[in-house]
């Protein structure tokens, strides 16, 4: 059995984190969340003006988003396990010292081929990055407030999502292009130096060494299996990118066969696995990195090409979504602490469904904008309800020595979740486009709902005994 966390943690130095401390290094982090979880939409809006500034072409235009997306999703296994080894918070600082120098260095760009190096550079230093706040808040803090410090990082994580394209629209229309990347050093000025004062030094786990060959079978196979996917529908899935995939998933069996041999120092420690929670909450994620991350795309298609609505006004209409999740994110994660886990997932997962549906109806069906509110206010409720729970019930009964890779593996499950959702999605609206951008998004509104089925199967086999492990 998996021992619950004492009433306070301690630092490196045998300090007691007491309330105060945690909540002080949850904001800290908050802040390098919004800003890794705001590049994508962020830079997304700016593209167009990049390609006709530095005189790029769309296969080039389309990898200054691509690379960044790559080179994040790729590492993330190796680099929670090096959170694990030399701290979370050492590794966090280095990151966001290499996400800030690369953002500082694609605002100078002089190419749209070293604008491409560049972000390739920022989504490394993302994925340094990524892993570490969710391994730090289930060490800092006690066993029976994590799910509400999870709830306001929902809230933030919400929140990137409802900026990004806001501010990016307004940088690129009253600035320029390089504004878009430049904001990112002031602020992660301010990360750094809020992270440095008031997250703690946490002791380094006990032989937390990284074995370079799981390090390397991991980096190739979530390298084989992400370009094929993320590249496949751009590419027309040609024999390079089926070998790719192919590749992949080969490389992955053999990488889960040293991690069975390896036991804790493995990457991947299989031990995570006993515990159901954390198998449950790792497939649900991955549905939920399939099912949500893409639906912008179809919303944002539907709201400008089939209701010719301006950029600036598509954007304006998911500011619901993104309000109703911040302001119910930190409620849901409250109760999390309080409620039988599962109850909040599955009201979730239902209302996510049911939101799809409705906008698969809606997109049909011609309808106008005061109708496609309806599922955008739920699609915003939904959301509060699934990703702070789901995090607190997957990660709070993870050893302390294993949090770091607990919280790779998380991430990596979500990200490549997010892949294969937008390979799907995309597939299916190019595949319908011949009947009219109605039918091609709302199609692809119901890619998801198959996801989401699993997903809440999943979260209905959370356990209340949160440290119950499998023999």
């Amino acid at each position: 059995m998996a021992q619950q966390a004492p009433a306070h943690a301690a630092d490196a130095a045998g300090r007691p984190i007491t309330k105060r401390r945690a909540w002080r290094a949850l904001f800290a982090l908050c802040v390098g969340l919004f800003l890794t979880l705001m590049d994508q939409s962020l830079v997304a809006v700016s593209l167009p003006r990049i390609a006709e500034d530095l005189g790029g072409d769309l296969n080039q235009t389309i990898w200054v988003s691509a690379v960044y997306l790559l080179t994040f999703a790729v590492p993330l296994l190796v680099t929670g396990r090096l959170g694990d080894h030399f701290g979370q918070r050492t590794v966090y600082l280095v990151g966001m010292i290499v996400f800030v120098l690369a953002a500082l260095a694609c605002a100078l760009a002089p190419s749209m081929e070293w604008l491409i190096v560049f972000r390739a550079l920022q989504g490394f230093g993302g994925a340094l990055i990524n892993p570490q706040p969710l391994a730090i808040i289930n060490r800092v803090f006690p066993y029976h407030r994590r799910g509400a410090a999870m709830g306001v990082w929902s809230a933030v994580a919400g929140s990137a999502g409802l900026f990004g394209p806001v501010l990016g629209g307004l940088l690129v229309g009253y600035a320029e292009w390089r504004w878009v990347f430049a904001v990112y050093v002031p602020l992660g000025v301010v990360s750094l130096i809020t992270v440095a004062l008031w997250v703690p030094r946490l002791p380094a786990a006990r032989d937390s060494r990284i074995d370079l060959g799981s390090a390397l079978y991991s980096l190739l196979a979530v390298l084989g299996v992400v370009f094929a996917l993320q590249q496949g529908p751009e590419l027309g899935w040609n024999v390079w990118i089926w070998g790719s995939l192919v590749a992949g998933l080969a490389v992955l069996a053999l990488f889960l066969r040293r991690q069975r041999a390896l036991g804790d120092r493995a990457l991947m420690p299989l031990r995570l696995y006993r515990n159901r929670n954390f198998g449950n909450g790792v497939l649900a994620v991955f549905t939920l990195g399939f099912a949500v991350y893409p639906v912008q795309l179809p919303i944002m298609l539907y709201l400008q090409v089939q209701l010719d609505l301006p950029a600036e006004q598509a954007a304006l209409a998911l500011i619901p979504m993104g309000l109703v999740s911040i302001i119910f994110a930190p409620l849901a994660g409250r109760l999390t602490d309080r409620m039988k886990p599962g109850v909040l997932s599955r009201a979730g997962f239902g209302a996510l469904i049911t939101a799809m549906a409705l906008f698969a109806f809606m997109f049909s069906r011609g309808l106008s904008l005061w109708w496609v509110l309806l599922p955008v206010v739920l699609l915003g409720l939904a959301n509060a309800l699934v990703w702070s729970p789901n995090s607190t019930i997957t990660l709070r009964a993870v050893p302390t020595e294993l949090a770091g890779a607990g919280s790779g593996v998380y991430n990596t499950s979500r990200q490549v979740g997010a892949v294969l959702g937008a390979a799907a999605s995309g597939a299916v609206m190019q595949m319908f486009q011949p009947l009219g951008i109605g039918v091609a998004t709302g199609v692809a509104m119901l890619v998801p709902v198959a996801g989401l089925v699993i997903g809440l199967l999943a979260v209905g086999n959370f356990t209340s005994d949160h440290d119950h492990e499998k023999p």
